[in-house]
């Protein structure tokens, strides 16, 4: 059985890294065409793009995996049973439900690269790419200070203190100097509301201005600003809850509950990062039922897009709970929780009824 056991690992490892291959390539072919929109500012170039796309690879893979370990195994399984060797298998005194455990020790151990990935690689990766792409454009972003965020933009100097996740700006001052580098005015606000086409909204701002005739100071409930502080480059700070390392959410969520705001999209964010390690293998076991049933079930390659359609519907039904919980202020771990539980209904019952046929 050990020896059975390694070769399905094998053919099931295989396929999913052709397939997780395959994957690979058409997303970073979207972007390249994505990049090529930013090809001229200043010195981001083709070579440029080509780190930009090469750093967000980690991100890629921490989402295809499941996905590619689901078509992976139907494709191997399928191919097992075309041959005839799956019937071999079956012969030999292997059943269904053995199969499935070995599969689910196959996505235990893909979905412990997985658990790396979302949590130190991917992460770390997408604000470097951001980051890269910000110094390629001349676009100065200086972050490791107490203060705060440090831009500069033309003659102004921006500090702002707490940057939220909704691309609110809290604690606003901008320094702007004259041509011979003296202080010509400083503008504070309170917050700042994106609006677009590089337009901030400022509340409660207070404005200095210094001249030769002395100091001269202005107040006014709103002011608009132009900027090239935008969403884009606050990206490099925060990137998507999805994305984020599930010990910045924790530390996040932390935040707004001291704070007594609402946290149900963070807690969402964490409680799927816990989740994760047990997609892959719910996914493989989902792929049992269709591969296994003969080639009188269909072809390979109908087998396959069965499969996508399988790993399409759970990201679909996620995201549906993930929008009915939000609006409905349903607790995220039973939103998080619920499809896993549904899809693994759903893989059990298939794999009892081809046991029973």
């Amino acid at each position: 059985m050990k020896l059975l056991a390694r070769y399905l690992a094998g053919q099931v490892l295989v396929a999913s890294g052709f397939v997780l291959l395959a994957l690979l390539v058409l997303f970073a072919f979207f972007d390249v065409m994505q990049e090529l929109g930013s090809l001229g500012r200043n010195d981001y170039g083709l070579g440029q793009a080509a780190v930009v796309v090469l750093l967000n690879v980690p991100g890629h893979l921490y989402e295809i995996l499941p996905v590619a370990a689901l078509i992976g195994t139907l494709f191997a399984l399928s191919r097992l049973v075309g041959n005839s060797e799956y019937a071999v298998m079956r012969v030999s005194g292997l059943s269904n439900w053995r199969v499935a455990g070995y599969f689910a020790i196959i996505g235990v151990v893909l979905s412990l690269l997985v658990l790396v990935l979302g949590e130190y690689v991917a992460p770390w990766s997408e604000q470097a790419a951001q980051r890269y792409k910000l110094l390629a454009t001349r676009s100065v972003v200086a972050q490791q200070f107490r203060s705060g965020l440090w831009v500069k933009d033309g003659r102004s100097f921006i500090n702002v203190r707490e940057v939220m996740p909704d691309n609110t700006l809290r604690g606003i001052e901008i320094y702007g100097f004259a041509a011979d580098g003296s202080l010509g005015w400083i503008r504070a606000a309170e917050q700042a509301n994106w609006r677009g086409d590089q337009i901030w909204d400022l509340q409660q701002v207070m404005e200095t201005r210094f001249s030769s005739n002395g100091i001269q100071a202005t107040r006014s409930a709103r002011q608009d600003w132009q900027s090239v502080l935008t969403p884009d480059i606050l990206s490099v700070l925060l990137v998507a809850p999805e994305k984020m390392s599930a010990r910045t959410l924790w530390r996040y969520v932390a935040h707004l509950k001291d704070n007594g705001q609402k946290a149900t999209r963070y807690e969402l964010a964490l409680w799927s990062k816990f989740i994760s390690p047990f997609v892959i293998p719910i996914m493989m076991l989902i792929a049992m039922p269709f591969a296994i049933q003969g080639p009188r079930a269909g072809g390979t390659s109908s087998k396959i897009f069965i499969g996508i359609l399988a790993g399409l519907g759970f990201h679909l039904l996620s995201r549906l709970f993930g929008h009915l919980g939000l609006l409905n202020d349903w607790p995220a771990v039973m939103v998080a929780i619920l499809p896993l539980l549904i899809f693994l209904a759903i893989a059990l019952a298939g794999i009892r009824w081809v046991e029973r046929r």
